[in-house]
C-alpha cells in the first residue's frame, strides 16, 4: 500500500525525528535491517543488536517505513485474529540501497547463496508492492509460515479472500519438494487457494499439479 503523506504529516515526522536520541545510530540500524531483509522481524533481537531501546527502535521503524526505506510484510493466516500476533517480515525498500548499506558488490552477493537468495527475495517483494499499486484488485501482500517451519515467501490476498502463494528460488531447476510450503498454504486456505507459483531462474513454465506452477522470474514483467 502506498503511504501518501500530507505537509502536516511530513512536518510531524520531522519533529518526531528531531526528538529521537542518538541520530548517529541511524546508518548502523539501517545496515542491521538490510542484513535481515526478507526475514522475520524480531524486535527484541534487533533492539539488543542495535543497542537501542524498544520504544526508540519502534519510532525509527515507523519513520523508515514512512520514507519507504523499509517495508513490513504482515503474516497471513486463515484465522484473521492470528495475523495480528504473528511476526511480520522485514524488507529493505531497494536492493541497490541494500547493497550500499552492506557494502556488498555484485560478485560478493553472487558468491554467497544465502545473501543472493535474500537479495532476490527482497527484489521480488519490492516489485510485487509496485505492481499491486496498478492492479485493479489491489491485493494485500503477506507472508506465510507454519509453526512447524513450512513457509511461503509471499501471499497475495484479494478482498474476496482468494489467495495466491509465491515462492522465490534463485535456482535454475525446481522439484516437487520445493512446493511443500505452497501445499501447506493450499491446505490452510482451502477453497480460497487460487494458485501457487514458484518464481525461479529457469526459462520454462512447468506445472506441478492442480493450481501449482514453476514460472520464470522474467514472466513478472510479461504482458
Amino acid at each position: 500500500m502506498v503511504l501518501l503523506l500530507s505537509d502536516d504529516d511530513l512536518q510531524r515526522d520531522v519533529r518526531d525525528l528531531s526528538n529521537i536520541a542518538g541520530l548517529l545510530e541511524m546508518p548502523r540500524l539501517l545496515a542491521l535491517l538490510a542484513s535481515r531483509s526478507a526475514t522475520l522481524l524480531n524486535i527484541s533481537e534487533l533492539s539488543r543488536s542495535a543497542g537501542i531501546p524498544h520504544t526508540t527502535l519502534q519510532r525509527y521503524l515507523v519513520l523508515f517505513e514512512a520514507a519507504f526505506l523499509i517495508h513490513r510484510i504482515p503474516a497471513w493466516s486463515a484465522n484473521v485474529s492470528k495475523r495480528l500476533v504473528k511476526s511480520p517480515k522485514i524488507l529493505q525498500g531497494d536492493t541497490g540501497f541494500m547493497s550500499h548499506l552492506l557494502n556488498a558488490s555484485e560478485e560478493a552477493v553472487l558468491r554467497n547463496d544465502s545473501l543472493s537468495g535474500r537479495f532476490l527475495e527482497t527484489f521480488i517483494g519490492c516489485e510485487l508492492l509496485k505492481q499491486i499499486e496498478w492492479d485493479a484488485l489491489k491485493p494485500a501482500l503477506m507472508h506465510y509460515r507454519r509453526a512447524a517451519g513450512q513457509e511461503v515467501d509471499y501471499v497475495l490476498e484479494e478482498g474476496a479472500g482468494r489467495v495466491v502463494g509465491i515462492e522465490v528460488k534463485s535456482s535454475h531447476t525446481v522439484t516437487a519438494h520445493d512446493f511443500i510450503g505452497l501445499r501447506c498454504l493450499a491446505e490452510d486456505a482451502g477453497a480460497k487457494f487460487a494458485a501457487g507459483v514458484i518464481l525461479y531462474a529457469g526459462d520454462k513454465a512447468v506445472t506441478f499439479g492442480p493450481h501449482l506452477w514453476a514460472v520464470p522470474i522474467a514472466e513478472m514483467w510479461s504482458v
